[in-house]
């Protein structure tokens, strides 16, 4: 019986799932991860914090099941967050800066103003925009005296938090990325399929302290002695971005369908024919790389999406978003009330770092369901405003949208969702699609053909009149605005 053991680690969390040679899961561990928000608009994370959960996930599954069978590891994780460390094992020169980290604001915005934003879209298909490392990278050389000391001394290692994962599982033996990873850092030119030296001097970027780019099915090396509670030797078969893996967990493989994740925040990607350059606020990226075929995708980056349940549940003092969910099935509506999450800025189709959350259309009536209402009514229209950019995008109706990510599994959340699309959900019942996306391209990358175990699905299909779809998305339409004019 082969296995996989797929790491998943997210902004919130990191998970181990123990799949089996038909995808289906065996076994699964979590472990939480934290975020600190030291400044305003910073976002950063603890790179040995990281390890220590991936180490034990991997704990509590081989305590329960053993390694027998186990044939290799599979990795998806947290994309854009930028992780510096010593070659030579020293302590971390500073945190790993969060994908959702508004730091570099200025500095892109500089760049942008100076002309250089149509250059970097024709090589990376990303705008320059501080969500992407290449700013991160410069500002942590150019400010924090432990990163540009161990660049001087020639001992400073820089990557994503793949890279980081892979050169912590094998002692530091490999150090690698994959394209999915790479072609998000605005240092990569996706059609080349190499690091550029122009985007390099754009940024002020060294490229000798980056990993090098390769298929997302390689076999990026083997596990260490001692590192985790794995045994020795185990290849690491596969590596990609959560959001990548969570299309290709999906089993979609061709243009024309669209999966949504509902993370901290959500990414709503859909495969395209080559490389294309959005029209409408959207990026070109790299989907995914295996058996020497480099698919591409469109994608809409959502800053803050599931992460703003929270945030209001902890504002109100809700004890949970499951209470919250409950608090806004309370009441039939919002009542006018609105609540833009711009609590990070506004990412795709926006882009507007200077926009700020609002909460909008009060009045004496106005309760604290309202503003739970409005809550999980502004998640669903931020995804709806990326399907419609790329329905302009594509210059077609999009049918439906396939879900995942930890807030998928709230049933009302998931119906507003299609009521506000006017749009099928499908939710696939298996929580960790991304998960179950990098192990299926490990298995195929061993020879493996995979007779996937049929799971069940669950669809959603809008109820709301036509009429007060339009409505309703007209009004959040109104709220953005007014989100994006303050100062």
């Amino acid at each position: 019986m082969i296995r996989i053991l797929a790491i998943d680690q997210g902004t919130t969390n990191t998970k181990a799932v123990l799949f089996d040679q038909n995808l289906a899961p065996v076994a699964t561990a979590s472990c939480a991860t934290r975020t600190a928000y030291p400044a305003d608009g910073w976002a950063e994370q603890s790179a040995d914090d990281i390890w220590d959960s991936v180490k034990t996930v991997i704990a509590e599954i081989v305590a329960s099941e053993g390694t027998a069978g186990i044939e290799g590891i599979a990795i998806s994780n947290q994309r854009e967050t930028f992780v510096f460390w010593d070659v030579e094992g020293g302590p971390q020169p500073c945190p790993a800066i969060l994908w959702q980290c508004r730091r570099t604001s200025a500095s892109c915005a500089a760049l942008v103003a100076v002309g250089h934003n149509d250059i970097v879209r024709s090589a990376t298909g990303l705008g320059i925009n501080p969500l992407f490392p290449a700013s991160k990278l410069t500002w942590a050389l150019e400010n924090v005296p432990e990163v540009a000391a161990l660049h001087a001394a020639g001992r400073l290692h820089a990557g994503t938090v793949d890279a980081w994962l892979l050169w912590k599982l094998t002692g530091g033996a490999a150090f690698a990325t994959d394209y999915s990873n790479a072609s998000r850092t605005l240092l990569f030119d996706t059609g080349t399929l190499g690091w550029s030296d122009e985007l390099a001097d754009i940024f002020g970027a060294p490229l000798d302290i980056l990993p090098a780019p390769l298929p997302s099915d390689t076999r990026f090396g083997e596990t260490a002695e001692g590192t985790t509670a794995l045994p020795a030797g185990l290849p690491i078969l596969s590596m990609m971005g959560d959001s990548h893996a969570a299309l290709y967990g999906h089993d979609l493989r061709k243009p024309g369908e669209v999966k949504a994740t509902f993370g901290t925040g959500s990414s709503l990607m859909t495969l395209t024919l080559g490389r294309v350059a959005s029209e409408n606020g959207l990026s070109g990226t790299i989907a995914w790389s295996e058996a020497g075929a480099t698919a591409y995708a469109l994608e809409g980056n959502i800053t803050v999406s599931a992460q703003a349940a929270q945030f209001v549940a902890k504002l109100l003092d809700v004890p949970s978003p499951t209470e919250l969910s409950k608090l806004a099935q309370s009441i039939p509506n919002a009542n006018g009330v609105s609540f833009v999450p711009a609590l990070a800025g506004l990412g795709a189709p926006y882009w507007d770092d200077n926009a700020r959350g609002t909460i909008g259309g009060l009045t004496l009536s106005a309760t604290p369901a309202h503003i739970a209402r409005a809550t999980f009514e502004a998640i669903a229209h931020q995804v709806a405003d990326v399907f419609e950019a790329m329905e302009a995008d594509i210059g077609a109706p999009l049918e439906a949208l396939r879900v995942d990510g930890g807030a998928s599994v709230n049933d009302f959340l998931m119906q507003l969702q299609a009521d506000l699309l006017g749009r099928r959900v499908i939710r696939r019942n298996m929580a960790e699609v991304g998960a179950r996306g990098a192990a299926a391209m490990a298995l195929r990358s061993l020879g493996h053909k995979v007779e996937t175990t049929q799971d069940t699905q669950q669809i959603f299909t809008p109820a709301m009149p036509a009429s007060e779809r339009v409505s309703q998305r007209d009004a959040w339409k109104t709220a953005v605005r007014q989100a994006r004019s303050r100062i």
